[in-house]
């Protein structure tokens, strides 16, 4: 079913002075007006358009690209406010509306928020800045380890970052694992690191063979600086690993048995040496 919110591909079914009418099914012949018509579209022809209501409420047709579609999250300057609310630049001419009492926090002119796009009551296109009503919290998911993902990132906690999993769940990057800057309302591809037994997500930048790579050059470096030895072993206390290194002691021991495996270090009785 062709809905309100989201682009298609739709065939050309008339031409008139005013633009073509595309076939959308269930809701019938939609026009795109003129001035988005590319040139030499006709009659059988398909053409990929974003679908959304008119300043009368019709819908209309436009091949321009929208920032966000419908129930997905865009972090999106306001452009304008009236005694409606607050309107949004998403990429169209007509801005997207965030009514007040839709606004978490009264939204300032020039100021960008994250905002999450759904159908009011009238099957307006509307946007929320009240994000936590919009991310799923529950168990209820099919992601799985080292799947990659695409992420928002919306808060910071005491852990790390909370950041919006393919425009639908929560999940955590612990900050000690993050070694760039990151910003509020940020796009940035990611992995599912590890699924909680309660559903929870812990999240990663970097895929798993990532990060093994990541720590056994942190370890050859280390070594390298000092003269090949390190007072490191699986008995070594995890803040003396993560004090020299910078990771957990479960990260230590992979990357080491890694190292060990392609006869890049020995592992001695009190440490590991490279060879």
């Amino acid at each position: 079913m062709i809905q309100i919110g989201n682009t298609y591909n739709l065939r050309v079914v008339k031409e008139t002075k005013f633009g073509v009418y595309l076939d959308a099914e269930n809701l019938n012949e939609i026009l795109l007006p003129s001035k988005y018509v590319p040139e030499n579209l006709g009659v059988d022809d398909t053409v990929e358009v974003f679908l959304y209501l008119d300043s009368e409420d019709r819908p209309v047709a436009t091949t321009q690209t929208p920032k966000a579609q419908l129930g997905e999250f865009a972090y999106l300057q306001v452009k304008d406010n009236n005694r409606i609310g607050a309107f949004l630049d998403w990429g169209l001419d007509k801005d997207l509306l965030v009514p007040f009492p839709e606004q978490h926090r009264p939204m300032i002119l020039g100021k960008s928020y994250l905002v999450f796009l759904y159908l009011d009551n009238e099957d307006r296109i509307t946007a929320t800045s009240q994000i936590d009503k919009a991310v799923l919290e529950d168990d209820q998911h099919d992601f799985r380890p080292q799947q990659e993902v695409d992420l928002i990132i919306a808060n910071t906690t005491e852990l790390g970052f909370k950041a919006i999993v393919n425009h639908s769940h929560w999940g955590l990057l612990y900050k000690d694992e993050v070694d760039q800057r990151l910003s509020f309302g940020q796009s940035i591809p990611g992995y599912i690191k590890h699924i909680r037994p309660d559903g929870k997500i812990d999240l990663s930048l970097k895929s798993s063979q990532q990060l093994r790579e990541n720590y056994t050059q942190v370890i050859q470096d280390y070594l390298r600086k000092h003269d090949g030895y390190a007072p490191l072993h699986d008995k070594s206390p995890p803040a003396e690993i993560s004090d020299l290194l910078g990771m957990s002691k479960g990260q230590f021991k992979k990357a080491a048995g890694a190292l060990y495996k392609q006869r890049v270090i020995t592992i001695e009785k009190d440490g590991i040496r490279l060879v």
